[in-house]
C-alpha cells in the first residue's frame, strides 16, 4: 500500500492515457497535481541518472538548494546509486511508475519518491515526472538533506512493454 499522494501521481499518470506508450509532457496538466505540485519535480534522464528541470519549493526546501540544472543522483549516498539508475532506466524501459523507498536524515526517516516517465515535445522518452511523499511528520518537517539512502524500487502495474529478450541466429547471440 502506498502513501496517498504516490496513489495520486501514479493515477494522474495513468489517466494520460497512451497506454502502450510513454505519454507526452504536453498532455499533463500540472494544475491536477494541485497541493501535490510544491514535492513535484521535472527532471530530464541523462545517460543512467537525470537533472532536475524544475523542482518544486518543499523538495528545495528539504535539500537546502536551488535544483534546476543539478544531477538527481548526487543528492544520493553513493551506495544507493545504481539502484536509482536502475529505477530510472526501469520507468521507461517498463513504460510505468516506480517507486523508490528511501530514509532520510540522520534518523533515516522514510519517504516515498515515484518516477513516472514522459515524452519530451521531440518525442523522445526523456523527461521524469516525480514526487517525494513522506510517510511520517519528521520526515515532512526536515530541511537540507544532503543525501537520501534508497532502501528499495518497486515497478508499479503492468510492464507495457514486453522484456527485453536475447535472440540466436547459427548460435549466436544477436540481440
Amino acid at each position: 500500500m502506498f502513501h496517498s499522494d504516490t496513489q495520486t501521481l501514479i493515477d494522474t499518470w495513468t489517466a494520460l492515457g497512451e497506454s502502450a506508450l510513454i505519454p507526452d509532457r504536453a498532455s499533463l496538466d500540472p494544475s491536477r497535481l494541485g497541493l501535490l505540485l510544491p514535492r513535484a519535480f521535472m527532471a530530464v534522464r541523462r545517460g543512467d541518472g537525470a537533472e532536475f528541470r524544475l523542482a518544486g519549493s518543499w523538495i528545495e526546501t528539504f535539500h537546502g538548494d536551488r535544483l534546476a540544472g543539478t544531477a538527481w543522483l548526487s543528492w544520493w549516498s553513493e551506495s544507493s546509486r545504481p539502484l536509482l539508475a536502475d529505477a530510472i532506466i526501469r520507468t521507461f524501459r517498463e513504460a510505468r511508475p516506480v517507486v523508490v523507498v528511501a530514509g532520510a536524515g540522520d534518523d533515516e526517516t522514510a519517504l516515498e519518491i515515484t518516477l513516472t516517465p514522459l515524452r519530451s515535445p521531440d518525442g523522445m522518452a526523456d523527461r521524469i515526472l516525480g514526487l517525494y511523499a513522506p510517510t511520517t511528520a519528521a520526515t515532512r518537517d526536515l530541511v537540507d538533506v544532503d543525501s537520501l539512502t534508497a532502501r528499495v524500487s518497486v515497478g508499479v502495474g503492468d510492464a507495457r512493454r514486453a522484456p527485453l529478450s536475447l535472440a540466436t541466429v547459427d548460435g549466436r547471440l544477436i540481440a
